[in-house]
This record gives C-alpha cells, structure tokens and sequence, in this order.
C-alpha cells in the first residue's frame, strides 16, 4: 500500500513539474510582486521595465493587476509564452528571420515592403498566429508560443549582432506603438525615389 501510495505522489510530482506558464510583463513603472507572484502593482514611470514570471501550475493563471490608471485581471489559460502589456503605449512585435545573408543591400520594393507591414502592425491589420505577429494593447496579454526556447527581445532592446540564432528554436521583437512611428518616420523619405545627378 505504502508503495502505490508513493508511486501515486511520485506520477503527481512528475505531471505538476511539466506544465509551465511563463509571463513576461511590460510596463513604464517599477513592478511589485507579492509572494505568489500573482499580485502586481506597477508604479508610475517613463523608463520600460520588464518582469518574467513563471508557474507550474495546470491550471489557469490569473494576474490582479493595480496600476496608477486602475485595477483589473489577466488570465494565462494554458501553457506556453506569454507577454502581459501593462504599459499605457501598445506593444506589438514578429518572429525574425535572423541569420546570415549575402546581400546586404535592400531595394526600393523590399523597403516599401517593410514599410507597409509596419503601417499594419501598429493599427493591428494582418495580425495572426499563423503570421507570428502580435498587436497588445494596454492592459491585455497574448500567448505567443508553447515552445520553451523562445527568445524576446523587448522594447527599447536590440537584437546583438553577436547573438546566437541558433540556441533557441525562434526568436521575437517587439516595440511600442511610439518606438514604430519612430522607426516609420525615417523610412519615409528613403522610399523615395532620387534620381542620380548626372
């Protein structure tokens, strides 16, 4: 009897260790956790601050989250990846083709390519798993994969040119809603086109 019983908390042991839940937070203030790390308080602040937490529990994971504009709740129903935004800006974000290439030159069709897909990105047209892109919102959070070796480069972060794509199966980058505008306003004017004085 004895050994049933402890070959039951040993299966019980093993399936609580394989489910996980890991929740990466963004905010503009500092983030306060409390010791089930399911409370979370975010003061105000300006400056970007990322928090990754993680579960294993099996079920559903409920965040209470306090920030300067209210309260409200975030739920990470399954396993997996997930960003929660608890910025006031929205975060969107794509999986990247990273890897050696040997044209370092981009034409006019490609830039105006990449232009439209970032004017879509921010207003959240084209979004979908399917196309590995993501449009959060304040307050909301979203799976992005299952998979444990995922890496995420956040906002205001650069993917290193001396990052290893090869140690993780994919790899994302998400930016504010203010970071894309940005980046739009400088592609503008290289789309275009002037011609060579001769």
């Amino acid at each position: 009897m004895k050994r049933i019983i402890f070959a039951i908390l040993i299966l019980t042991t093993i399936a609580s260790c394989s489910h996980k839940k890991t929740i990466l937070v963004y905010s503009s203030g500092e983030i306060k956790l409390d010791d089930s790390k399911k409370n979370i308080t975010v003061s105000e602040g300006t400056t970007h601050q990322e928090n990754e937490i993680e579960f294993s529990t099996s079920g559903p994971v409920t965040l209470n989250v306090q920030t300067p504009t209210g309260k409200y709740t975030l739920e990470a129903p399954d396993d997996g990846l997930y960003i929660a935004n608890l910025k006031n800006d929205t975060v969107v974000g794509s999986y990247q083709r990273v890897g050696s290439t040997s044209n370092s030159k981009i034409t006019q069709e490609q830039l105006k390519a990449q232009l439209d897909s970032l004017q879509q990105l921010i207003v959240g047209k084209n979004i979908s798993v399917a196309n590995k892109n993501y449009f959060i919102p304040p307050g909301k959070i979203s799976k992005i994969n299952t998979t444990g070796t995922t890496k995420i480069f956040g906002p205001y972060t650069s993917i290193p040119a001396s990052f290893d794509a090869g140690s993780v199966s994919e790899i994302y980058k998400f930016y504010t809603n203010k970071e894309v505008r940005e980046i739009i306003d400088k592609l503008v004017p290289m789309t275009i086109y002037k011609p060579e004085n001769k």
